[in-house]
């Protein structure tokens, strides 16, 4: 699955493994988009229709054996086996159900085919079935991607300056606490941030992802979030008539506990892309687009870089050039390296490593002390 293995850890021209926490550059870069462009062979850039479908059916061909052994074997088996056979169809489920949602996540940004009406329509049934809105999603990512590493305008794991940290952080800033966090954060987080707008860009009224007459949105988007709606609504239709015939356990076992994990690898991989102690943010007197898209990092999920389309170590050169499928974008970080230098952040941390430092060292967010610019904001933990 995917377009290709690990990401080679970038190394000086000594042949020296760089400190991953070595900052990023945060001035304007010596090179343009266009420039970066020029370097990608023109082929990365093409959108196969018939390529992005094999990969939904593959997909979905690995779901649907899982949930065929699951259903059809798993009570067979001596009582005591099943708690570790349902536990191993849950991670198994819950990974190849998060490479549809990347494939999904690809139609929102017209990267699936040249066809919009198709990327739309597959976009909205794969995001259904997991009950993301697809079209409301859609849209604030699209700002996101318009907008990232901005402190006032960036739509996701918007960082806040010390000032502004709720009372009860330093309670929290331990080793129970950066539990207590996480836990709350990879199961709950993706909700909140759907329902609530939580880490989202503060707006100046309540933002919710299901409101068509709500902030995030601009008046010609309305009608397609109540598009989303009517595919969510769809959908737990389904879910009510499958938990009626076959039994709430039946559902949460077959499908609500690998979802859970869906919601929590999606929301690990976004903190990780833009949370690290190398990567600036910016207020409105520093952003710009080009330095904003490069305050994102790539990362190293081993095997599971496949399993999610390298999503998650071909970030850099997904937020340059989004409408490029991930089939390319492995081709296309390998091209753009030379170009970006420094520029470039990759970090190979095991990612439950990664998650704990990140937790730990990425509290609060506020500009150097010694003069520096002032509107450029680095990570910081002490409180």
């Amino acid at each position: 699955m995917g377009a290709g293995g690990r990401m080679p850890v970038p190394s000086n021209k000594n042949g020296e493994k760089e400190n991953p926490l070595h900052r990023v550059p945060h001035e304007k870069p010596p090179f343009t988009l266009g420039q970066i462009k020029k370097a990608i062979p023109p082929h990365c850039f093409q959108r196969s229709l018939l390529r992005s479908f094999s990969y939904v059916v593959y997909d979905l061909c690995l779901a649907s054996i899982f949930y065929y052994v699951a259903t059809s074997y798993f009570h067979l088996l001596p009582y005591s086996l099943s708690y570790i056979a349902w536990p191993i169809y849950w991670v198994f489920q819950g990974c190849v159900l998060t490479g549809v949602w990347v494939i999904a996540h690809e139609c929102g940004h017209h990267a699936f085919s040249d066809y919009q009406w198709v990327d739309d329509t597959v976009g909205l049934i794969l995001h259904s079935a997991l009950l993301v809105p697809y079209f409301s999603w859609k849209y604030s990512h699209r700002r996101h991607h318009s907008n990232t590493g901005s402190m006032e305008r960036d739509e996701v794991f918007v960082p806040k300056p010390k000032s502004r940290m709720a009372w009860y952080s330093k309670y929290l800033n331990n080793p129970p606490g950066r539990v207590l966090t996480l836990a709350v954060t990879l199961t709950l987080g993706w909700p909140l941030y759907l329902a609530f707008n939580v880490s989202g860009r503060d707006y100046d009224r309540f933002a919710c992802h299901y409101d068509p007459y709500g902030p995030i949105y601009s008046n010609r988007e309305r009608l397609q979030i109540y598009i989303s709606d009517a595919g969510l609504f769809a959908a737990t239709y389904v879910l009510y008539s499958v938990a009626a015939a076959k039994g709430l356990a039946w559902l949460v076992c077959v499908y609500g506990v690998p979802l859970l994990i869906v919601n929590g690898f999606l929301v690990l991989i976004t903190f990780l892309q833009h949370t690290h102690p190398a990567l600036p943010h910016y207020d409105s007197s520093e952003w710009d687009w080009l330095k904003g898209a490069l305050a994102t990092v790539d990362r190293d999920y081993g095997v599971l870089n496949k399993v999610f389309h390298n999503i998650t170590d071909t970030h850099v050169a997904h937020h340059l050039f989004s409408t490029m499928p991930h089939y390319n974008a492995m081709e296309a970080t390998k091209a753009i390296k030379p170009i970006l230098g420094k520029y470039y952040q990759f970090d190979d941390t095991p990612v439950v490593k990664a998650m704990w430092r990140e937790a730990k060292e990425c509290l609060y967010v506020e500009p150097d002390e010694d003069g520096g610019s002032k509107g450029v904001f680095w990570y910081r933990n002490k409180f």
